[in-house]
């Protein structure tokens, strides 16, 4: 597999000027201001994290880079060396805690790039501009439910992020609406890092989930710090790291608003569910689910919450990770029975979940040997998502895969064949 571009870093050379041969430059001379000794780097290093062949720097290569940008090496589209990998058998919690530590250590330095405004610029930054970013998250949220695992959303999330974070600089403001600005940021960043696992683009999600864990403790929130918790949980249960999944979700469920809001205790308990599922654990997804119903039950559906929540989080979306986590146990009936009550449910702006849900649905009833009708239940899913969605596009694949197993030289697989080829045909 190709190594993974540090586009974070790319970025930021081009906004602020630098090639390789100027940063490599600036970082040796922080590297002599650190140690007394002129560094030795050159333009073939800086190109190096560039391409990603260098992930993670020597510490005082990194402290100097720091000095240079004012930001955190995780910021910077760096990503700490694991001591082992997560693995379902191995509990990654050691790990976590360390990630922890170098999240809450990067802070202080990620707060030092928000210098303080030069006394020419004397310009106001209000509640207004924080407003007019949050209409922008709104967009993409709306946009990210619509199409869902983008590119082209991940990049325009992370822009936002950044320039939130600008406007920092840009100006004077309350202590209030700083907060707010890194809050932005931080929403904008774990946007970014949803559409990187929506798309499969793990390596650049966990990118953009070290920055946005960085600027949530500077936001102090304690909603945009349960989502980009919870979004890590669900990151690496796709990841097929059940372990580390249920460490991450259990940061987010930690939070004191899942006991100050029964909805966000019943989204983490949902997902909770849908990761114990992975695992196959079916004693703990069956208490999981049942908790996070009676959560939902007890929830004041009039009370105020972050738009990213309100926005998916209901009855609809409880029952689709139900689904994946009864289809993970092989609990064909009850998980087809959860999927008919999502699709029934959801949204009309849904068209990502109403994709992902169908095909789930088709899976299941194909595992009972409902070819036909899981054909058609497949087939009903509009050829955009069947083609373009990374997650949808990979569970048709698996859905065809497992009709050959199920019902071999049937009708059924014929009919899906003949349409899978036309619509793939047709996408390219």
């Amino acid at each position: 597999m190709d190594t993974p571009r540090n586009l974070v870093l790319a970025a930021w050379m081009d906004e602020h000027g630098y090639s390789a041969n100027a940063l490599a430059d600036a970082v040796n001379a922080a590297i002599g201001d650190l140690t007394g000794k002129v560094g030795g780097l050159d333009g073939s290093s800086v190109r190096d994290w560039k391409a990603g062949r260098v992930r993670w720097p020597k510490s005082v290569t990194r402290a100097a880079l720091e000095k240079v940008t004012g930001l955190p090496a995780i910021a910077l589209g760096f990503v700490p060396r694991r001591r082992t990998p997560p693995s379902a058998t191995a509990p990654p919690q050691e790990d976590l805690d360390m990630h922890r530590r170098a999240v809450l250590a990067g802070v202080s330095a990620a707060i030092a790039a928000v210098a303080a405004p030069p006394a020419a610029a004397m310009s106001r930054i209000g509640t207004s501009d924080v407003e007019r970013l949050q209409r922008r998250f709104a967009e993409i949220i709306a946009s990210d439910h619509r199409h869902g695992g983008r590119l082209t959303i991940e990049h325009k999330a992370a822009a936002l992020a950044d320039e939130a974070l600008a406007l920092q600089n840009s100006g004077s403001a309350s202590q209030r609406v700083r907060g707010q600005l890194y809050g932005c940021a931080a929403s904008f960043r774990s946007s970014a890092m949803w559409a990187a696992i929506d798309g499969r683009r793990f390596d650049e999600a966990i990118a953009h989930m070290r920055e946005a864990q960085a600027l949530a403790e500077m936001a102090a929130d304690p909603a945009i710090k349960f989502r980009i918790w919870s979004h890590a949980g669900t990151l690496y249960r796709h990841m097929d790291c059940p372990a580390a999944a249920l460490a991450a979700n259990d940061v987010a469920r930690g939070l004191n608003i899942n006991r100050r809001d029964p909805l966000f205790a019943s989204l983490g308990l949902a997902r909770q569910a849908a990761i114990h599922g992975a695992a196959g654990d079916r004693t703990a997804t069956h208490r999981a689910i049942a908790q996070a119903q009676a959560a939902i039950d007890r929830a004041d559906v009039d009370a105020y919450r972050p738009v990213w929540l309100t926005a998916f989080y209901d009855q609809a979306e409880l029952d689709s990770l139900a689904l994946s986590a009864y289809l993970a146990l092989g609990e064909w009936e009850t998980a087809e029975a959860h999927g008919h009550r999502c699709l029934t449910a959801l949204r009309p702006h849904m068209h990502r979940s109403k994709a992902i849900a169908t095909a789930r649905v088709a899976r299941a009833q194909l595992k009972q040997h409902e070819a036909g009708t899981a054909v058609r239940t497949a087939m009903a899913i509009p050829a955009e998502a069947a083609t373009r969605h990374p997650r949808v596009a990979r569970m048709l694949h698996k859905f065809g895969t497992t009709m050959h197993t199920v019902v071999p030289g049937s009708t059924a697989a014929r009919i899906w064949d003949e349409y899978a080829h036309d619509t793939w045909k047709a996408s390219v």
